[in-house]
C-alpha cells in the first residue's frame, strides 16, 4: 500500500500487519491516524493501531479513563465532554491516537502550566519487542524512554489517562494584538498565569514588525452549557496548485488575519474546537500546499535566549520569502525527565513550509541558528533534520540510544526518522 504522512512527504510503499503479526516481523514501526507530519511513523512494515480503539473502564469520580491505543481523542471529546470531562493535555488537533500522543509526548496550550501529555498518563501497556506485554508506571525508565520516545520501545496497547473536570465547553478568551517582538514578549509575560496561551505570529513581518502577533489566552467558563458535537467541515476535495501557496497569497493571508483583531486588547466566548482545534474544522487541509507535499519546521528556545534568537531566525525567514501562514508560537515551562520529550523552558515556534526548492536548504541555514542558541527541533514534526543537528538539542539522547540497544528494541522497532537520525 502507498503510505505517506500528514505532510504528504515522503509517499512510500509500506505493508499492514496486525500487532498479532509482530514476532513475524523483522522491523516495524507503530501507524496511528497518519496525523505525524514526518517520517516518524512510517517504514516498510507498520502495525496498524487504529482498529484497537475500544473505551475499556471510566471512573467518574477520579476522572482516570483506560482506552486502547488506537482511540482518537476527538472520541474521548464526543464521550467525555458531555459528562463534564476534557483531556488535561491537548494539541493542536484532536485527530490523533492515545498511543501517538504519547509516543510523541504532545503538549499544548497550557504546557506552562501541566506539562506535557505524560504527565496526565497514570501507566500504560506496551508490547515488547519479544512479544512480553509489560505494565509500564510513571518513574520506571521505560516510561521515560516510551513518552516522547516516537514508538521505538514498543507497541503500546492502552492506556490509562486523567481527565480534568469542566463546567462549559466555551472558553473565556481575550485577543492581544502587538506590534512586534518585543511588544509579543511583554504580553506573554502580563498574562502567563492564565491557563492556556497560543500566539499566531506574521512571520513575514519586517524591520521594527518583525514578530508581531495576535496571542490568545483563556480559561473555561464557569457557566454554560456541555452540549459538545462536532461540527460538519469544510472540505479541501483536492490538491491545490503548487503556484496557489506563493509570498504574494502568504502575505495577503497574515494581512488579513492580524487585520480581524481590533488594536489592543479584546474580549471573545468561544468553543472549544474554535480555541484549541481551528484546523481540525477544515478536512484534508494538508492539500491546500499542493501534491508536493509540506513539512513543519518546530523549534524551541531556550527562555534566557529565546528573544534574540527568535529576532534572528524570523529575520532569516523573513529575508528568505517562504513565509507560512501557520506560524505559532508558544511559551513552555520547565523540562520534564522524559529522554526525547522536545519543551524546556523557552518559547517554540512552528511554521508550515511548502516543499520547493531552496526550503531545505533555508531550513538547515535557520538549524545552525536554533543550535547556536542552545534549541532543539521536534521529532513529530521533522522530516529532513541531520543527525548532528539533532543530538545537539537532546543531551539524553544516548541514554536513550543505550537502553533500545540493551533491551534490543533497535533490532525491531525502526522508522524513516529513526534511521536518518540514528536513533
Amino acid at each position: 500500500m502507498s503510505l505517506n504522512s500528514w505532510g504528504m512527504y515522503p509517499r512510500i510503499q509500506s505493508k499492514n500487519y496486525a500487532i498479532e503479526d509482530l514476532n513475524k516481523l523483522d522491523e516495524c514501526i507503530a501507524y496511528g491516524n497518519g496525523r505525524s507530519y514526518g517520517d516518524s511513523a512510517l517504514n516498510d512494515n507498520i502495525v496498524y493501531m487504529k482498529p484497537y480503539d475500544f473505551f475499556k473502564s471510566f471512573d467518574e469520580k477520579s476522572g482516570v479513563l483506560d482506552v486502547q491505543a488506537g482511540v482518537l481523542l476527538s472520541e474521548i471529546l464526543e464521550s467525555f465532554v458531555p459528562r463534564g470531562w476534557f483531556l488535561k493535555v491537548t494539541p493542536g488537533t484532536k485527530l490523533i491516537t492515545i498511543g501517538g500522543a504519547i509516543a510523541s509526548d504532545v503538549h499544548g496550550k497550557n504546557h506552562h502550566t501541566e506539562g506535557c501529555f505524560s504527565e496526565c498518563t497514570l501507566e500504560f501497556n506496551i508490547k515488547l519487542e519479544n512479544g512480553e506485554i509489560k505494565n509500564v508506571k510513571k518513574g520506571d525508565e521505560l516510561f521515560l524512554t516510551t513518552c516522547g520516545g516516537m514508538g521505538l520501545t514498543g507497541i503500546i496497547l492502552d492506556a490509562k489517562i486523567q481527565l480534568k473536570k469542566i463546567k462549559s465547553q466555551y472558553i473565556n478568551q481575550t485577543t492581544i494584538k502587538t506590534k512586534n517582538l518585543r511588544d509579543t514578549f511583554d504580553a506573554f509575560e502580563r498574562y502567563k498565569d492564565e491557563p492556556y496561551s497560543v500566539a499566531w505570529i506574521d512571520c513575514l513581518a519586517k524591520d521594527e514588525e518583525i514578530g508581531k502577533c495576535l496571542l490568545m489566552v483563556g480559561d473555561f467558563d464557569d457557566f454554560g452549557d456541555l452540549d459538545y458535537k462536532q461540527k460538519s467541515k469544510l472540505n479541501i476535495p483536492f490538491n491545490f496548485p503548487s503556484f496557489a501557496l506563493n509570498k504574494l497569497s502568504v502575505k495577503a493571508f497574515n494581512w488579513l488575519y492580524y487585520k480581524k483583531a481590533p488594536n489592543g486588547v479584546s474580549k471573545q466566548r468561544v468553543g472549544i474546537d474554535a480555541f484549541f482545534y481551528p484546523l481540525d474544522s477544515i478536512r484534508n487541509w494538508n492539500r491546500i500546499y499542493g501534491k508536493g507535499g509540506f513539512t513543519q519546521y518546530q523549534f524551541i528556545l531556550p527562555l534566557e535566549n529565546s528573544y534574540e534568537g527568535l529576532q534572528e531566525i524570523l529575520g532569516l525567514i523573513s529575508n528568505s520569502g517562504k513565509g507560512s501562514f501557520l506560524a505559532v508560537l508558544k511559551l513552555y515551562g520547565k523540562k520534564n525527565d522524559n529522554y526525547l520529550s522536545f519543551p524546556i523552558e523557552g518559547y517554540s515556534l512552528a511554521l508550515d513550509f511548502k516543499i520547493e526548492d531552496g526550503l531545505f536548504e533555508l531550513l538547515d541555514i535557520l538549524d545552525k541558528v536554533v543550535v547556536k542558541y542552545g534549541g532543539r527541533i521536534y521529532l513529530t514534526k521533522d522530516v529532513r533534520v541531520s543527525k548532528e543537528i539533532f543530538e545537539v538539542g537532546y543531551e539524553d539522547i544516548e541514554k536513550f540510544r543505550e537502553y533500545r540497544k540493551a533491551n534490543k528494541m533497535d533490532k525491531k522497532f525502526n522508522s524513516l526518522q529513526s534511521k536518518r537520525v540514528q536513533i
